[in-house]
């Protein structure tokens, strides 16, 4: 009986951390990443570096400002910044992920506690902001060095009676290995992010529930409904920052649902949202803003979805009028 030691919850533990987690998912982000810089060049890598940067500087600053304790050998710092980037289009501003860099470490994520404590995804809100706040430089597309739309921004253009062989798409192969694609750095070789997703499937640091459903429903609702009568659900669900989002963002811990039934509805709500913004919305992607409309209803998804505690008893009138 010596041998017995008593302990406070949680007695299961394991090898896993914060910064572990955080490292497979920069590695699950490096084939998208290195894609980026091979279709977009130079100017996406300098992006790149600027954002991981200055999200790890923002971070410090704050943190020793505050007198709190550094935490940027974490590597969440260094995610949201690579994220932020990947979201960028390649003709940003060298500024413009210091700024974004900046509202989402200090803004999103510290002033509400920091790590675990934020309710929307930091990346995400900081691209937003940004979109909000230099619409034009959020939306020029450029491929070697050529102003050009988007597939998405190009099937926009069905709102006016255009057919779909008129519109000059890319082909689906493009699409899918990204070559020649105008969109962010990161959303356009779809290959790429399959490989990621793959990864972060082999070592456990996500499930296929949210990415899997999230995609299943865009994909139904475009076969189904279409836009405008033209239905290219395949060619839908590989253009924009779909697999981005829906692989590397909607699936953030502190963000999404904690039970499977949750997160199944929290997918659905996704894909919903992207579709009906993609096709009513006045603006060509709804990804962004998808996920952080369903972020917001996440702690009321939770709230439904709980599972009962084990060993607890079962309500009675009398504890009610007590």
């Amino acid at each position: 009986m010596d041998n017995i030691v008593v302990s406070s919850t949680p007695h299961v533990r394991s090898s896993e951390s914060v910064q572990s987690i955080m490292r497979d998912v920069i590695i699950a982000l490096v084939p998208a990443t290195v894609m980026g810089i091979v279709f977009f060049g130079i100017k996406a890598l300098l992006l790149i570096a600027i954002s991981v940067a200055s999200s790890v500087f923002f971070e410090f600053l704050y943190q020793k400002i505050m007198k709190k304790t550094v935490t940027i050998d974490d590597l969440s710092a260094v995610v949201t910044g690579l994220l932020l980037a990947l979201n960028l289009p390649v003709g940003a501003s060298w500024w413009m992920p210091i700024v974004g860099s900046a509202f989402a470490i200090i803004i999103a994520k510290q002033l509400f506690g920091g790590i675990g404590q934020n309710f929307v995804n930091p990346a995400l809100i900081a691209r937003a902001f940004l979109l909000a706040s230099y619409p034009t430089a959020m939306t020029t597309w450029t491929v070697d060095g050529v102003t050009t739309a988007t597939p998405l921004a190009l099937l926009k253009t069905l709102k006016d009676g255009a057919a779909v062989s008129d519109l000059g798409l890319p082909t689906l192969t493009q699409v899918v290995t990204g070559s020649g694609i105008g969109g962010c750095i990161g959303e356009t070789c779809a290959i790429a992010l399959v490989i990621g997703f793959i990864y972060l499937l082999v070592r456990k640091v996500i499930t296929w529930r949210i990415p899997v459903i999230y995609i299943a429903v865009v994909f139904i609702l475009t076969a189904v409904f279409g836009r405008y009568g033209t239905r290219m659900p395949v060619y839908e669900i590989f253009t924009g920052g779909l697999f981005l989002g829906a692989i590397f963002m909607a699936t953030d811990y502190t963000t999404s649902p904690m039970t499977a039934k949750g997160q199944i509805i929290f997918a659905c709500l996704c894909g919903l949202i992207t579709y009906l913004i993609r096709v009513y919305g006045g603006y060509p992607e709804g990804v962004s803003y998808s996920i952080l409309i369903s972020n917001l209803a996440v702690p009321l998804i939770d709230r439904f979805t709980v599972g009962k505690i084990f060993g607890a008893l079962p309500k009675t009138k009398e504890a009610k009028k007590a």
